[in-house]
């Protein structure tokens, strides 16, 4: 997969993880995100398995491959702008790995555009930028993938972060359209 990048792919409501199995059996890479959730019944409360982005999982894939993948029940289709498929920031996937990996408690978010945006120095985070939002009365980290306009939230100690301009404004990312993970359009 030379030029492999991450794609969101849209399945049907509830298919999230009869789809990544799927996949899996294709011998695609796949991601998806899942946090415990207390739901209740009328007869007994019970923690399950959700999907933190319901109706979408991650498909690491390089465009040509994607028949297959299109072919899979379930799936509705690859995320992007119109007919072409936008590729996911490495750093967004990175960042959700490194949110599931620490163990902390995660929850699906509304998605944010203003906020203040932080650099975690400390913690099983460290290294990762978000925005801080507070939730009762705890700092929560909101890590946010741009394309599906989502976001997870992870609950962090007020000391692990410093306040910084996100990576933009910093200069450290290429254009929105530019670069490596940049659009790529299907044939059609």
């Amino acid at each position: 997969m030379l030029n492999a990048g991450w794609y969101a792919v849209a399945v049907r409501s509830n298919f999230e993880r009869i789809v990544a199995q799927s996949l899996v059996q294709k011998d695609y890479e796949v991601l998806l995100p899942t946090y415990q959730a207390k739901r209740r019944w009328s007869d007994r409360t019970k923690i399950v398995e959700c999907a933190l982005f319901p109706g979408y999982l991650f498909c690491r894939m390089d465009l040509r491959q994607r028949v297959p993948l299109l072919n899979t029940p379930g799936v509705a289709s690859i995320v992007g702008a119109g007919k072409c498929a936008e590729a996911v920031n490495d750093s967004e996937i990175a960042a959700i790995r490194r949110i599931l990996e620490s163990g902390l408690p995660v929850s699906p978010s509304p998605f944010l555009k203003a906020g203040q945006f932080v650099y975690i120095n400390q913690g099983p985070l460290a290294g990762l930028e978000g925005i801080v939002i507070a939730f009762k009365n705890r700092s929560r980290l909101v890590v946010s993938v741009e394309m599906l306009q989502r976001s997870v939230t992870v609950e962090i100690e007020n000391d692990w972060a410093e306040p910084t301009k996100p990576a933009y404004a910093r200069g450290g990312l290429v254009g929105r359209f530019g670069g490596a993970g940049g659009f790529v359009c299907q044939e059609t």
